[in-house]
């Protein structure tokens, strides 16, 4: 069995991953929740706080024993806590399942360090279908090139920070790679003002919208004279990110150093 210690306990994704732990309970085990030093929620029932049962794990703010005690750690949270958490995991040589998007040159050099040493899967979205439509798009991509123009539009709920989403972002690059592009040379971020030419057929255009509590809605658009193919995931709940980084942490079991991705752990070709 694999024991994990899950980091924002007490947020959205912490929440639904400790709730989602109920259903690996055979492969899964909670080793230790942890947040923020000074929140409310220090030393309460980590199951409570998630809205089920007490399931007698307290909240910590000692991520050192934490990681310690664990065989995986779960990572939901704002990037900048990268940069308290990636040398502890690899301190201790601990796999890493890490949902964190964002981070900066900064921070990726410091989850490189962990690479060395341990295991870590790493996807801007765990969630089954997120990730066949990844490969969808790639594919839908290299047959939908000339003649049809690519757009891609996420919406989330009102709290989200980052702008476009990770999701987005990772839509965009299956994108490119299926039509043989760099993604820097022909992504353009939203529109505004009068342009004197028409839409130049090369762009990718991502657009972020922000409202309510939408969990999140990804479209992929081809869009031709006469026709238009759109691909779509709406996520209805975090359960199904959550399910898939509790997938994530019991497959890299046993795995050697390196870097993985969901299509790893999902064996999408």
């Amino acid at each position: 069995m694999v024991s994990v210690t899950i980091l924002g306990a007490s947020g959205r994704m912490g929440g639904a991953l400790i709730r989602a732990i109920r259903n690996f309970s055979n492969d899964i085990t909670l080793a230790a929740a942890v947040d923020k030093a000074g929140l409310p929620c220090i030393g309460m029932d980590s199951g409570t706080i998630a809205g089920i049962q007490p399931n007698g794990i307290a909240v910590t703010d000692d991520l050192d024993a934490a990681v310690k005690a664990c065989d995986v750690v779960i990572d939901f949270t704002f990037h900048t806590a990268v940069q308290a958490t990636a040398p502890v995991v690899a301190k201790y040589k601990k796999g890493y399942v890490l949902g964190t998007t964002g981070l900066t040159a900064e921070e990726e050099a410091l989850v490189a360090e962990v690479v060395k040493v341990a295991p870590v899967v790493r996807s801007p979205n765990m969630s089954l279908g997120v990730n066949l439509l990844f490969s969808l798009v790639n594919q839908a991509a290299a047959l939908l090139n000339e003649g049809y123009d690519a757009e891609i539009i996420e919406i989330h709920h009102k709290h989200k920070k980052d702008a476009p989403s990770g999701t987005a972002l990772g839509l965009a690059k299956a994108l490119a790679e299926g039509r043989n592009v760099n993604l820097d040379d022909v992504v353009c971020y939203g529109r505004q003002g009068m342009s004197e030419e028409e839409r130049d057929p090369k762009t990718i255009a991502i657009h972020a919208v922000r409202g309510g509590d939408v969990v999140g809605d990804h479209t992929v658009i081809f869009a031709a004279d006469g026709e238009r193919v759109e691909l779509t995931h709406k996520a209805s709940s975090r359960e199904s990110f959550a399910g898939g980084a509790l997938k994530a942490a019991i497959w890299m079991a046993g795995k050697e150093p390196g870097v993985y991705s969901m299509k790893d752990v999902l064996n999408i070709q």
